[in-house]
């Protein structure tokens, strides 16, 4: 047992939380095999390689954790495994970025040698992000921690591509994508950010060919009028009827377009006719194969004109179109320029405007591998927490598109595709260079072919589709090339928990629910929770470009790794936004004080010489020892129901007010000894050790370290004892319902007496003369035999349990469910001071009763004032008649 010389009067969370994840590390508490019992496992949402915590990163780990350690507790073989993710977009840009600053351009380099930069770069700053987790306590499985591009994991992304190429499911199209100028590679829909920006509309004139007639187009990208191929109108619009099948002029550069109609057009927007540019909007293209049109490409892939533009040919996009606007309105050909409201795409990753544009990427069919991943959701086989998430993800899943898997990158999975002739319309798919000679060769027929004339794919996979794999990958490399599962999938999967932000539903959640049906036949996780986005008091979601997001680093050194998780999670109610506030930090370091200086006093409490051993053996004559246990019960049939419905916060407020309001505050009092100065009953102290151990208990998975500090404090214990893998505490059948009542009742008839206490302002040591007069007589005997605790608490004279008793003259008084106290007051205050007092409040409420019943008098006023106003000044002159009752009534008591 810890003396009292042994704890320093100041909780220190860095020392001691250093000390403990190092214990917890070396004793190998957070590595899991597979066993006998019951699997409880969670795949962490990988984290860029090369990223650092940010404050999503701190809510979505503290809510994994706390998971996983309550898990753990239960007895279950908790496995969380960690693990990066190669990140191919973000990733490439800062390799790219820092070759720049040193000369390099990457059009310089070699495949092989941007790699070679790529992994140094990766080698020296992946994994901090993994490294910073273990500050916050996570309890991750470290041996299996796992990256997207290490070995194993890429050939089991290259097994992927081949299993699902050879299931007809991925083809090589044209198609319309969104294209990223910046990082010049395609995106998928759900890498676009859609945001609503204040954009121009220009109003071009059209001239008729052969006519002095034109026609107005209104657009906001005047730059794609040098690859219009026809102009389209309504079939139904009798404005332009008489044009269609007439030919029009394209400003600038004269190109001779055909009048199409199609009901596509909507004859209420813009101006009812709509330029068609097949090569730079996704509608415009399908027109255009409707239609039999042209299709010119005037932008080269940085977002620079084409030479195919003919105009200002090299120049930025954006230049060119105030450029292109200048010369249509020296043309006479700029009608007007309207500003409006509209929404654009922009590269999540970059953050620049997408251009949609005609490319030849590889695709993957989602039509038929979407429907198990819905209908498992539908029905609840995979469950949404909260559920109101199943509904965008119900609607996403039914107008799911084709993933464009392709990207233009180095760093990545190399699509393993190999061309074998002149063009790009001759490939086999193969996992190896020779394999693909080999294929290549029995394909094309040709037996002169040698290994020169094949030539791999340059495109990488897509970033999430090497993730959606995570579930299985991170178990079983090899189950999509063999189909048979080995012994840690059988045991791991599905998976129990997947902790992440409904932003990335569709990126990361839907895709790993559809590899999970589609290679195992069963789902990856039984349950989904979406914690809300991390913002600030203005409702902006946090980010460094923002300048408006702490360091979590700072927070957990000023707060230590409890306090910033207690924060965090005080602030976070299940599926909604988290509006963070730092006092909230400061509130959960408080907490930890709280929690300290409790098991500091219970020390100080300890004799020299003396052993004392924690219990819960409760007194079944002592009241609070039975409320105690019985709150304890309660709570934890609560935080059940809590954790049940993913209500973390929920969960945690009831634990903090168990420990701070019900133990610290009242427990802890009831249990010191009668007189003061003298140290704890010893059997007091065990049973209220015993408690702690318990509450310890409670509270380990939101606070690891701090508790298992007081854990291992409170008596010696053993590797194999210690908090981290000790078991939850059980729930029994007793809850003490009406003892729990019964101090209840205490409870509120002591706040009752303090609050007279401090409206009489008595001096807090003043000897009290105490009359209860109970509702009934059976509240009577209990109160009485529980006299003790009023004793205890408060500083009684005398005390009196009386169900008949009489308000006696100058007593102050207060009503607690139908009981009545009574605090004499004479001897305690200066009786005539209070009736000079009471006397001045009733002058001046009278005073302020008659300005009210004078403005209630004058008929105008009344006449003409709102009705609520006058009704206002009603309830005023009432609350004072009110009042001046009630003042009058304790005047009478004091007069002598």
């Amino acid at each position: 047992m810890s003396k009292i010389k042994d704890i320093p009067k100041q909780y220190n969370p860095s020392t001691t939380e250093e000390k403990w994840y190092s214990y917890w590390e070396e004793n190998g508490y957070f590595n899991s095999q597979p066993d006998e019992r019951e699997s409880f496992t969670v795949v962490i949402p990988p984290p860029n390689v090369t990223g650092v915590l940010h404050m999503g990163h701190m809510l979505n780990n503290t809510i994994q954790d706390v998971l996983v350690r309550r898990a753990r507790m239960l007895g279950k073989n908790a496995c969380w495994v960690p693990g990066t993710d190669h990140a191919s977009i973000a990733t490439e840009a800062k390799v790219v970025q820092k070759l720049r600053k040193e000369g390099i351009k990457k059009s310089d380099l070699s495949r092989d040698e941007f790699l070679k930069h790529a992994w140094n770069w990766t080698d020296e700053h992946g994994g901090i992000i993994l490294q910073q987790l273990k500050k916050l306590g996570a309890s991750c499985d470290w041996q299996r921690t796992r990256f997207t591009l290490e070995d194993e994991l890429y050939e089991t992304v290259i097994d992927c591509f081949i299993e699902l190429y050879h299931r007809g499911m991925i083809y090589r199209g044209l198609r319309m994508v969104n294209w990223d100028p910046a990082a010049q590679t395609a995106l998928s829909d759900e890498e676009v950010i859609h945001k609503e920006v204040q954009s121009k509309f220009y109003h071009v004139r059209y001239p008729i060919k052969d006519s002095d007639e034109y026609v107005t187009i209104a657009t906001t990208r005047p730059e794609t009028i040098l690859a219009d191929t026809a102009v389209c109108v309504n079939p139904d619009d009798e404005r332009f009827r008489h044009l269609v099948g007439k030919t029009v002029i394209i400003p600038m550069v004269n190109r001779e377009v055909p009048v199409i109609a199609d009901e596509y057009v909507d004859p209420e927007f813009g101006t009812g006719c709509l330029k068609i540019t097949p090569a730079h909007d996704p509608n415009d293209y399908e027109l255009g194969i409707k239609h039999g049109l042209e299709v010119i490409d005037i932008l080269n892939a940085d977002g620079t004109m084409a030479k195919e533009a003919k105009f200002y040919i090299g120049e930025d996009r954006f230049k060119a179109r105030k450029l292109i606007a200048k010369e249509l309105e020296e043309l006479g050909l700029l009608m007007k320029v309207e500003e409006m409201s509209n929404k654009v795409g922009y590269s999540e990753r970059t953050d620049v405007v997408i251009e949609p544009r005609l490319s030849l990427q590889w695709f993957m069919k989602m039509d038929e591998i979407s429907k198990p991943a819905l209908e498992n959701v539908m029905n609840d086989n995979v469950q949404f927490h909260p559920a109101k998430f199943k509904n965008s993800y119900r609607n996403w899943m039914e107008n799911i598109r084709d993933w464009c898997i392709s990207r233009q990158l180095w760093w990545g999975h190399r699509i393993p595709a190999w061309y074998y002739g002149d063009g790009e319309e001759e490939f086999v798919i193969a996992r190896t260079a020779d394999e693909a000679f080999e294929k290549a060769k029995e394909k094309s027929g040709n037996s002169s072919l040698t290994a020169k004339d094949i030539r791999q794919d340059e495109d990488v996979l897509d970033t999430w589709f090497s993730s959606w794999l995570w579930p299985i990958s991170v178990f079983d490399p090899e189950f999509i090339r063999t189909k048979k599962a080995n012994k840690e999938l059988e045991y791991y999967y599905p998976t129990q928990d997947l902790v992440t932000a409904p932003e990335i539903m569709f990126f990361w959640v839907a895709r790993m629910i559809m590899a999970g049906y589609a290679f195992a036949g069963e789902k990856p996780f039984s349950n989904v929770y979406y914690h809300g986005i991390v913002r600030d008091e203005k409702r902006r979601k946090m980010s460094k470009s923002l300048g408006n997001s702490p360091d979590p680093l700072k927070l957990i050194e000023q707060y230590g790794a409890d306090g910033t998780r207690v924060g965090m999670l005080f602030a976070s109610p299940a599926g909604n936004d988290l509006l963070f506030d730092e006092n909230l930090c400061e509130q959960g370091r408080n907490f930890s004080n709280k929690i300290w200086n409790a098991y500091r006093f219970l020390t100080m409490n300890m004799a020299e010489g003396e052993t004392y051993t924690p219990s819960t053996d409760i007194d079944p004559e002592n009241l609070a020892d039975k409320w105690i246990s019985g709150r304890i019960q309660t709570t934890l049939r609560e935080m059940e129901d809590d954790f049940s419905r993913y209500r973390l916060n929920e969960a945690l407020k009831k634990i903090y007010s168990l420990v701070w309001d019900d133990f610290c505050d009242w427990y802890i009092e009831v249990c010191k000894a009668d007189e003061y100065g003298e140290n704890m009953p010893k059997k007091n102290l065990e049973r209220a050790l015993g408690f702690f151990e318990i509450l310890m208990k409670m509270l380990h998975p939101f606070m690891p370290f701090i508790t298992e500090e007081i854990w291992q404090q409170i008596r010696d214990r053993s590797k194999d004892e210690a908090l981290t893998i000790s078991p939850w505490p059980e729930i029994r059948g007793e809850t003490y319902d009406d003892s729990v009542a019964l101090f209840g009742t205490i409870q509120s008839q002591i706040s009752a007496i303090r609050n007279i206490q401090a409206e009489m302002n008595l001096a807090p040591r003043a000897e009290l003369t105490i009359i209860i007069k109970p509702k009934d007589k059976k509240l009577n005997d209990q109160v009485k035999a529980a006299g003790w605790i009023y004793k205890k608490l408060l500083p009684v004279k005398q005390i009196r349990f009386d169900v008949s008793a009489e308000k006696p003259k100058a007593s102050a008084a207060a009503v607690v469910n139908g009981s009545e106290i009574y605090i004499p007051l004479e001897g305690l205050i200066d009786l005539q001071k209070e009736r000079e007092r009471i006397q001045k409040e009733i002058d001046r409420v009278e005073g302020f009763r008659k300005s009210v019943v004078g403005k209630l008098s004058n008929e105008q006023f009344v006449a003409n004032a709102p009705e609520a106003v006058v009704d206002k000044e009603r309830q005023k002159k009432a609350d004072a008649e009110s009042n001046l009752e009630k003042l009058k009534a304790q005047l009478e008591e004091f007069e002598s």
